[in-house]
């Protein structure tokens, strides 16, 4: 009798499981399914001479993903139409089995932040003695928290901070004229509980995680995600894209003072994609060919403690690469003396800063009015967004101390 056999069925969504169908009559050919109602994947495999499909071993015949991937049949779910459920994974003639994959893993408490104008939510666990490391987790140009990945982090030894910083009630509508001063007020609220402290951000959070440590010197370490080494321009009001990024204004302040940033440039390309309803490749919006004014570069030099930079080679986002290495090379030309490092994965797309094992098969998102391109192919952008993850986890561990 053939039986499906998952480790762990219940586990934090960034965890990676094991499936293994056993009971199979020798060169057997099975398909195995997962389904989540409103997203499906599936690979062809054939059983070995134990009668055994082994996903950390075998690779599909044909399916959703190629090769040899434990967690292939997650990333590579793609929609059906069909209504959200529970997860379930399903052998013919094995039955089925449901999964749960926790965005908050157990043992960790989640206590949310309203005051001193301050907006986030606290993770930690439960066993916290109070000398644990902490981490501000910024989000991007969406605005809002990202709770779900502080949730995750926070399992692995962390006190952490999803801290919103505009587009929430309470906030700034808009990604324009934020103060930098705001962020020193949320390390001295984190600090209360906490030890050494890093930030992380992705996109625009990666811009401005970089700003934080340059501009606060408590900071001892920080992780940019398809980030930014320098400034670049707010996201103003419109009723459509074209409007928001022809409204100038700056993204960030400090003491009062708007921080000199990268304009937008509007190309023919750009506007003819996004007038004639195709994906849009936001990375058009950025014109370095002229040189990047050194008055809009991150002062990263003056953060105090490690720096790990991580970006993608097919960014449709924004150029993350390239603006990421003008960190890098303030970094190297000032001998900064602590540890620092820019990773780039050539074929992965922007939509890799967050926990893995999601579904990487949209290469697409909503934008305002338009929709945007990430760029990449899914399996790389998949793969870089897991060991983006893995390098993000042990870095903080290392520069924090857990």
């Amino acid at each position: 009798m053939a039986e499906i056999l998952v480790n762990p069925q219940i586990a934090p969504l960034d965890q990676p499981v094991d499936i293994v169908v056993v009971g199979l009559p020798p060169g057997d050919e099975i398909t195995v399914q997962l389904s989540t109602g409103d997203r499906a994947s599936h690979g062809v495999f054939t059983a070995d001479e134990r009668g055994v499909v082994d996903l950390t071993r075998h690779a599909p015949k044909e399916g959703t993903y190629r090769g040899v991937d434990p967690m292939g049949l997650f990333w590579s779910l793609e929609r059906t139409g069909g209504k959200p459920g529970p997860m379930c994974l399903s052998v013919e003639g094995a039955g089925e089995i449901e999964l749960k994959r926790l965005t908050i893993p157990e043992g960790v408490e989640r206590v949310e932040v309203r005051e001193n104008g301050l907006v986030g939510t606290l993770f930690a666990p439960e066993d916290d003695g109070g000398d644990l490391p902490g981490v501000i987790v910024l989000g991007g140009s969406e605005g809002g928290l990202h709770e779900s990945d502080a949730a995750l982090l926070a399992a692995h030894g962390f006190v952490t901070f999803a801290l919103g910083y505009f587009g929430m009630k309470g906030l700034p509508e808009h990604l324009v004229d934020i103060p930098l001063e705001y962020f020193g007020t949320a390390i001295d609220h984190l600090a209360e509980r906490c030890g050494e402290i890093g930030v992380i951000g992705g996109s625009r959070g990666g811009e401005l995680a970089l700003l934080i440590g340059a501009t606060h010197p408590q900071v001892r370490a920080v992780v940019s995600v398809v980030g930014s080494g320098v400034v670049t321009q707010g996201i103003g009001p419109g009723a459509n894209l074209l409007q928001k990024l022809s409204y100038e204004a700056a993204s960030w302040t400090y003491k009062g003072e708007p921080l000199p940033y990268l304009p937008y440039y509007v190309s023919d390309e750009l506007r003819s994609k996004i007038v004639n309803d195709e994906p849009v490749p936001l990375r058009l919006a950025f014109d370095t060919s002229d040189g990047i004014p050194e008055d809009t570069e991150i002062r990263v030099e003056n953060i105090v403690g490690g720096v790990l930079l991580i970006s993608s080679g097919h960014d449709d986002g924004w150029p993350s690469t390239e603006l990421s290495e003008v960190a890098m090379r303030r970094l190297k030309d000032h001998e900064h003396p602590f540890p620092y490092e820019h990773v780039v994965y050539p074929e992965a797309g922007h939509l890799i800063a967050a926990p893995p094992y999601r579904p990487a098969t949209d290469v697409t998102y909503p934008g305002p009015g338009v929709t945007f391109s990430g760029g990449g192919v899914p399996h790389a952008t998949a793969h870089a967004q897991a060991n983006a993850w893995k390098r993000t986890v042990e870095f903080l561990q290392e520069q924090l101390g857990t």
